[in-house]
């Protein structure tokens, strides 16, 4: 039963059904709801990070579009995110969650609509007439006298360059929508629950959301790769089947489906708020298995803490200062007018300066590895992308969540001042970067493949291909990789390797397609259909452990990069220390790094196909430049996160060195104020100072009797 003063207020309701028991109006309940909340919400936002590699070569992406598609989920969220802190407890907050999580739930079922208006997915260029698809597709027909390239570019119309303008559009616009249903989401719900939660009760509170909440990511990649080993066209397959496997070049995996199940958690995540009320009664009850350790850590107040609470005028005036104590009594044009100003005057400081760019690059690390290292692994070691999201999965997501727990149990249990935390911080930036050393020599070069030209001197592209071919009269614009194994030789198609027969095999659970009668192959074959497998897939393991290690080593620098902010600003900057924190994360790390990874990436390819005369998605990388340009660039924003570092220990120690010496050598202006006092004293204490003389002389005179 809710009691008269349970109820905001203090005032008794009149309706008896209001003094019911509610689920509704308990505050566990509510950080129940809200961990599934953010579990789910999470998910969503990191899946499409598991499958950009599919998605590209679904829909004819370069590596930098597709990156700019992972970071358009934040422009939504910075440009919304700074008015959260000016509605602060004016709104309806569960009701607003509510409303941030439908929209999620829109966002997330807009992603799946351009797989429903494309036509089905076609591996090859064969008419749908034809079944099963890649029958006769990219043989060598010698009665063929004119190139097929000519066939593929007559289906090529204004209305598919407007329909794949349209796919690439709504994909956009549903990670704009989802950037900002999740506005209000994390802010609007810890607030709830510092509020309404006892004080003992609130961290416990936001560890457990937290803990939950970190299992998203990790998730995300594990929902990637089950989606993965199912065929994109799973809800349409052809009459005759496909004779396609996961490690084929050409496979492409049911991505959308992954946005429909996140959609529907969501979305039943999101209908408890509706029924949450504005405010709820103050929890009264501490937890009893927390009772006793905090009768027991907790320190007695002192008479100084205390007398903390009373301001001087001057402290008074600073507070005015606050963004967060005058948001409320602010509009929204002042509120952005003062924004600015509060916003310079917190930049000024230097160690607040230098922990915002070490974890800008932290996170400019974890954003390029979050987006393309499923790729990169697919490229480098040959091995599938359900494969490649369930190794990050299961490794390096939990690892990276036990250093974020390791650095706070240090903090919490060493109990660091901020020279130590910038110490912990340094050597964990310096192991990490160690560990990332021997990344660039665990790799392998790319094999050759036919007509494709590796040297760096020369234009990458299609060169004369072998005579042996010549009168296939081949498709420029075909991809159906074929490997020689006895030569590590690949051919981008059957056709190129001379091949004027097809047989299939059939094996256990699958088929397996060989081509024969090859002209360019030693023997004439056969050979099998995909491309060749890496001569270092075995160095998938070690690569993966290596980079696990460095993520837990990185996150462990997480929790005391947040205290030196906490305790190097003033208090009450702190609220809006951390909220400009995020924001800056948000614009120089989370948005602009998966574009500039993205590039990097682009810049090693040396073979793009074609779609309607326009540069599509790429077939191969010069593995060795992509090895050396995508671990380079993150040796580079680990580089300067270790420099921010450094420079932040040695403020410290500077500042440290300050505090000592002024506490060694007293203030002249302070001197000269004692002695102005005692000036003024003087003529009061002669007399108290001439019986002393008098006491001392006497008893002087009672010693030398008494010997």
């Amino acid at each position: 039963m809710v009691g008269t003063e349970d109820t905001p207020g203090g005032k008794a309701s009149p309706n008896p059904q209001n003094l019911r028991p509610s689920v509704f109006h308990s505050i566990k309940f509510f950080v129940f709801c809200h961990s599934l909340l953010q579990l789910a919400q999470l998910m969503m936002s990191g899946y499409l990070k598991s499958s950009i590699s599919t998605v590209e070569k679904r829909f004819g992406l370069s590596s930098q579009t597709s990156g700019l598609l992972a970071a358009f989920n934040e422009v939504g969220n910075t440009a919304l995110i700074v008015f959260v802190s000016y509605f602060g407890s004016r709104v309806h907050r569960p009701r607003l969650i509510g409303c941030g999580a439908i929209l999620v739930t829109l966002a997330g079922v807009l992603m799946t609509v351009p797989h429903f208006i494309s036509e089905p997915y076609r591996y090859d260029h064969t008419s749908p007439a034809d079944m099963p698809q890649d029958f006769k597709a990219s043989l060598c027909l010698l009665s063929t006298k004119a190139p097929a390239s000519a066939s593929s570019n007559s289906s090529c119309s204004s209305y598919t360059e407007v329909r794949h303008l349209a796919v690439v559009g709504i994909m956009f616009t549903a990670q704009t929508l989802l950037g900002v249903g999740g506005v209000p989401i994390q802010p609007f719900g810890i607030s709830y629950i510092d509020d309404f939660a006892h004080n003992s009760n609130s961290p416990l509170y936001l560890g457990i959301l937290f803990a939950v909440t970190m299992m998203g990511p990790g998730m995300s990649y594990g929902l990637g790769s089950l989606m993965l080993r199912l065929y994109v066209d799973i809800d349409r397959m052809p009459e005759g089947g496909i004779n396609l496997t996961s490690k084929d070049p050409r496979w492409v995996g049911a991505w959308w489906l992954g946005f429909l199940i996140s959609a529907g958690a969501v979305a039943l995540a999101a209908i408890p708020y509706f029924f949450f009320p504005k405010e709820m009664p103050k929890e009264k009850q501490e937890l009893r298995f927390r009772r006793k350790g905090l009768a027991v850590s907790d320190p007695p107040v002192s008479k100084g803490e205390d007398s903390s609470s009373e301001q001087s005028p001057a402290e008074s005036l600073e507070k005015k200062d606050n963004l967060a104590q005058m948001a409320p009594d602010l509009t929204v044009i002042q509120f952005i007018k003062v924004f600015p100003r509060v916003l310079l005057r917190t930049l000024r400081h230097p160690i607040f300066l230098l922990v915002v760019l070490s974890q800008v690059c932290m996170s400019s690390t974890a954003a390029g590895m979050a987006t393309f290292l499923p790729k990169f692994l697919e490229r480098q070691f040959s091995i599938t992308a359900s494969y490649a999201n369930l190794l990050i999965g299961c490794l390096t997501i939990p690892l990276a969540i036990v250093g974020i727990v390791v650095g706070g149990i240090l903090v919490k249990r060493l109990r660091l001042g901020p020279m130590h935390c910038g110490s912990l911080c340094l050597l964990g930036a310096l192991c990490c970067l160690i560990l990332s050393t021997p990344l660039f020599f665990m790799g392998c070069s790319s094999h050759q493949i036919a007509g494709i030209s590796h040297q760096p001197g020369t234009q990458p592209g299609l060169e004369l291909f072998p005579g042996c071919m010549e009168s296939c009269s081949c498709p420029s614009d075909d991809f159906n990789p074929v490997c020689d194994s006895s030569t590590r030789v690949e051919y981008i198609t059957p056709c190129h390797a001379g091949c004027t027969s097809r047989v299939v095999q059939e094996v256990p659970d699958k088929s397996q397609v060989f081509y024969t009668n090859c002209s360019c192959v030693a023997g004439g074959g056969p050979v099998p259909a995909g491309s060749c497998d890496s001569a270092c897939s075995h160095l998938v393991l070690p690569f993966m452990i290596l980079i696990s290690l460095g993520a837990a080593l990185a996150s462990v620098t997480h929790t005391p990069s947040f205290m030196l902010i906490l305790r190097g600003v003033k208090k009450e900057d702190k609220t809006l220390a951390v909220g400009i924190q995020f924001m800056l994360m948000r614009v120089l790390a989370w948005m602009p790094s998966p574009v500039i990874h993205g590039s990097a990436i682009d810049t090693t390819c040396v073979y793009w196909a074609q779609s309607c005369g326009r540069r599509a998605v790429c077939r191969y990388y010069d593995h060795d430049l992509l090895r050396n340009r995508f671990i380079g660039l993150q040796f580079f924003f680990k580089i300067g996160s270790l420099a921010c570092f450094a420079l932040i220990l040695a403020i410290l120690r500077q500042q440290d060195k300050e505090e000592r010496t002024k506490a060694t050598i007293p203030n002249p202006g302070l001197q000269q104020q004692l002695l102005a006092s005692e000036a003024k004293k003087e003529p009061e204490e002669s007399r108290v100072l001439q019986k002393r003389k008098w006491f001392r002389k006497d008893k002087q005179l009672d010693k030398d009797y008494t010997k």
